[in-house]
């Protein structure tokens, strides 16, 4: 029997961000080929405060700066809360990592340089990166044993970005030390894959795997993502929590 999961897509929707373009047809893929129907709903960052019930997974896309920062995090929190499966991709990794320093790690000053540019530098978990990742394709290494691991089948993956910040090493230890594992890196060893282990699917990139491939067949990040949805809808056996 077939379970049809409701997923949020959150983010402010633009033809002129590629990978909102992108989101259609790998949903109509994971139908076709994974046999996974996920019911799906846009939603801007600045109606997303008001919760998710209801729903089987986030998702919190790229295309920051969001409307609505408050929003973003909003619905971070409750996936992270609720134990509702989590996917946060470019942008969606950015605030997933700023939601967890500010509501776990107890940072209520911490900031995002892209949001707020007149913070101090002492409070930015979020900084410009050293180089702009627009465009660009490198490989990352991924931590074996880890969710991302699992899903990818390999220690190595190709990855596509489009943006301009990353987290702060300085609160690398901050982080690690309240749960949150880093289980991909690009070749320097700079974070690309931040997960909740505690959590049923709380999984983010840097890069954005909905840009990968033709756009026929959905990244094996964004599938696991829709099989945690499904599994959420079904009642399926759960892991904890991370309620920080």
């Amino acid at each position: 029997m077939n379970h049809t999961a409701r997923i949020a897509l959150v983010g402010d929707r633009s033809d002129a961000v590629r990978s909102h373009a992108r989101i259609p047809g790998l949903l109509e893929a994971i139908r076709v080929r994974d046999g996974l129907d996920l019911d799906a709903y846009w939603i801007a960052t600045q109606d997303a405060g008001q919760g998710m019930d209801g729903f089987d997974a986030v998702w919190v896309l790229p295309g920051s700066p969001y409307r609505s920062e408050a929003g973003a995090l909003a619905a971070i929190r409750a996936a992270r809360e609720s134990g509702i499966p989590f996917l946060g991709t470019c942008g969606g990794f950015q605030h997933a990592l700023l939601e967890f320093a500010r509501n776990v790690c107890g940072l209520d000053r911490a900031a995002h340089s892209e949001n707020d540019p007149g913070a101090a530098a002492e409070q930015a978990v979020l900084v410009p990166l050293a180089c702009s990742l627009v465009g660009h394709e490198g490989t990352v290494r991924v931590t074996p044993g880890s969710r991302a691991a699992a899903l990818l089948g390999t220690d190595r993956a190709s990855a596509r970005y489009h943006c301009n910040y990353g987290l702060n090493s300085d609160y690398l230890d901050v982080l690690r030390a309240h749960g949150l594992t880093f289980t991909g890196t690009d070749e320097s060893g700079e974070v690309r894959i931040a997960e909740l282990p505690t959590h049923r699917f709380f999984l983010a990139t840097l890069f954005q795997p909905e840009l990968d491939g033709d756009g026929t067949r959905a990244h094996p990040l964004i599938t696991g993502l829709a099989r945690a949805a499904v599994d959420h809808a079904t009642g399926g056996a759960a892991t904890a929590s991370a309620n920080g």
